[in-house]
């Protein structure tokens, strides 16, 4: 039987978690899909890096890994196209499409929403961040090397495009992947809301370790720390609203700042 036009129920309620579920009973959702995604972003992401360190061996980088990692905001487009492509092919065989995980723009509404969203998250991010590095390093940053988190040195026109396009491609894939996709599938097939938000919480948080990957224990165990906090009432908000704008106006300054702040010398 073809699926029903998504017109038909109207943007807003084709992701909606009724929907969703009466496509998990129809055999159009299974759980491939879904875990797939939630992983996706990390390892492609491990391949971006993998890539440009490859590029960078090749003209005789001495630390070809770590020198990529300060192009994370170059190569993290590479994961935005990979989730972007699979996010179209299992959306073709729900037979729905991009715009119903968006829903409606509800214009200044969003804005000013998203804007409270970051209002209320970001301290908890900066929180996190210097009580992670109490923990692991017991200082108030972290020991890492300088050129990759902090301090990076690109050519004119990845700096540009850092400042640019990366952030407002993103912040809308990220949410959508996490968020608008993955959260209520896992939550019809699982059948239970915290086992759903536990699955994205983990691999949200983790895919931020890759964001870059330095080969460090100690680094691994602080990026984690640093997003456990931040990320799950992210997912509770959008758990409870189901606006995917807002939490996308919410996440682009996060990231304008984190892509800016870590190129100041």
């Amino acid at each position: 039987m073809a699926p029903p036009p998504p017109s038909a129920a109207g943007p807003a309620a084709v992701n909606s978690q009724s929907e969703v579920e009466n496509r998990t009973r129809l055999g159009r959702i299974g759980w491939a899909a879904p875990l797939v995604l939630v992983a996706a972003r990390t390892v492609l992401l491990l391949l971006g890096q993998g890539a440009f360190a490859a590029a960078l061996a090749l003209k005789g980088d001495p630390t070809p890994w770590q020198s990529a990692g300060a192009w994370w905001t170059v190569f993290g487009t590479v994961a935005d196209l990979g989730c972007l492509g699979l996010l179209a092919c299992f959306l073709r065989r729900e037979g729905i499409r991009f715009k119903d995980l968006l829903g409606p723009v509800r214009g200044w509404r969003d804005l000013w929403a998203g804007l409270g969203y970051y209002a209320l998250i970001m301290p908890i991010h900066f929180g996190a961040f210097f009580l992670s590095s109490q923990l692991v390093y017991g200082a108030w940053s972290p020991d890492i090397p300088a050129g990759i988190l902090h301090m990076r040195a690109l050519p004119l026109w990845a700096v540009v495009y850092s400042a640019s396009i990366w952030w407002m491609i993103w912040s809308p894939t990220e949410e959508t992947t996490y968020q608008a996709y993955a959260l209520p599938r896992l939550q019809a097939l699982c059948g239970q809301p915290w086992i759903a938000i536990a699955i994205v919480w983990f691999w949200w948080t983790l895919q931020h370790c890759a964001l870059p990957l330095i080969l460090d224990w100690k680094y691994v165990l602080w990026r984690f720390l640093c997003f456990v906090p931040g990320m799950l009432p992210t997912i509770l908000i959008y758990h409870r609203k189901r606006r995917l704008a807002p939490m996308i106006v919410a996440h682009w300054p996060m990231d304008i700042v984190a892509s800016l702040t870590t190129m100041i010398r």
